[in-house]
């Protein structure tokens, strides 16, 4: 919530973050750091917050696995936020066990974020990791391909090899089922690449995922702010101000800074807002949440499956799949897949399940 023109795993402190597959493309973001450290062995395994594809993107683009909660599940509580509506914390790791291990250590109810308390009588008992199986669990087990809502933006070369794991999949006993599409996804998807001002690119700002983040990062950003005692930045207006006193360095003004060649034309906007929830925040608010839920819900209950799936497969390198999961608020799960002949670079494969159905997407 910076730049909208940007380089994924900058920033002026530490300087340019790398994935060790490819050192000249970015490392996906903007949990870079996270994905990249656990993808080197540095660490087992690390946190991440997502607002709309920041665990799972670098996860799959530095083949580990990346676990992105249904939003509640983790407590938001001493995060920098972006947006109270979609924030959620998730987890890295090079193994699901692994993942899963650090999940199980920080989801929760917790007072200081009254969104966990939705999760009430939703989570395991015992914990996430007590109820992870083994291949075995494939046995049985239903998923849908949204073919015609992502697949079909997906390149040549990653849909035969995510096929093919596919194949895989349902040698070990599970039943796929093709075009469960999301409902409405020609209006939702954006067949143009991760847009999640998409809604005013059709003339709608009105049905725009950035229409409400660029408010609630204001209101949540300043909120957060307020508890610190380390600072005297305290808004949004303070965040633009220090940038324009160290203008290279923080890349003020576009060009000055190559790593931010839009300059901080999206904090620009944020503060523009004032934080107001007017009637245009709230009906984009409504539009992207119900919509994206109500379409998720739709495909894993299509009526070509008679039955509800357990979860939808997905080719997460298309953004368009993560961002849907991430209006919605609902957990989504990537996995190593491959590694693609051009740029060198992994992609991965990916669950996405419906609110609070986090255990059955692991």
């Amino acid at each position: 919530m910076r730049s909208s023109v940007y380089s994924e795993g900058y920033s002026p402190t530490g300087g340019q973050s790398r994935s060790s597959y490819n050192l000249t493309v970015n490392p996906g973001g903007s949990s870079s750091g996270s994905a990249v450290a656990v993808a080197n062995n540095v660490v087992p395994f690390a946190l991440g917050t997502e607002t709309d594809g920041s665990v799972i993107n670098p996860a799959e683009r530095n083949a580990v696995v990346g676990i992105k909660p249904t939003v509640g599940l983790t407590s938001r509580a001493g995060v920098v936020p972006e947006s109270e509506h979609q924030d959620t914390v998730g987890t890295f790791a090079r193994t699901v066990r692994d993942a899963v291990y650090a999940l199980d250590a920080i989801y929760g109810i917790d007072r200081r974020d009254n969104y966990t308390s939705a999760q009430h009588g939703k989570t395991p008992l015992e914990g996430y990791v007590a109820a992870l199986s083994n291949r075995t669990a494939l046995r049985g087990a239903r998923f849908g391909l949204p073919w015609n809502s992502f697949w079909t933006l997906a390149d040549p070369e990653q849909q035969s090899t995510l096929l093919q794991l596919i194949n895989l999949i349902q040698s070990a006993g599970a039943t796929i089922i093709n075009n469960t599409e999301i409902t409405d996804y020609a209006t939702l998807v954006s067949p143009n690449g991760w847009n999640w001002d998409y809604g005013t690119t059709r003339g709608r700002p009105n049905e725009s995922e950035f229409t409400y983040v660029k408010v609630d990062f204001y209101n949540n950003l300043q909120s957060y702010l307020s508890e610190l005692q380390n600072t005297t930045i305290r808004s949004v207006a303070d965040v633009i101000r220090f940038n324009n006193e160290h203008p290279y360095a923080e890349g003020a003004e576009p060009n000055l800074n190559p790593a931010f060649a839009s300059g901080q034309d999206l904090l620009l906007a944020s503060n523009a807002t004032g934080g107001v929830m007017n009637a245009t925040y709230w009906q984009a608010l409504h539009f992207c949440q119900n919509r994206t839920r109500t379409g998720i819900d739709d495909a894993l209950n299509h009526p070509h499956a008679h039955s509800k799936l357990d979860a939808l497969l997905v080719p997460p390198d298309v953004g368009q799949t993560y961002q849907i999961a991430a209006q919605a608020g609902y957990p989504m799960v990537t996995v190593p897949a491959g590694v693609h002949s051009k740029s060198g670079m992994p992609f991965g494969l990916a669950l996405m399940g419906t609110a609070f159905g986090d255990l059955g997407i692991l």
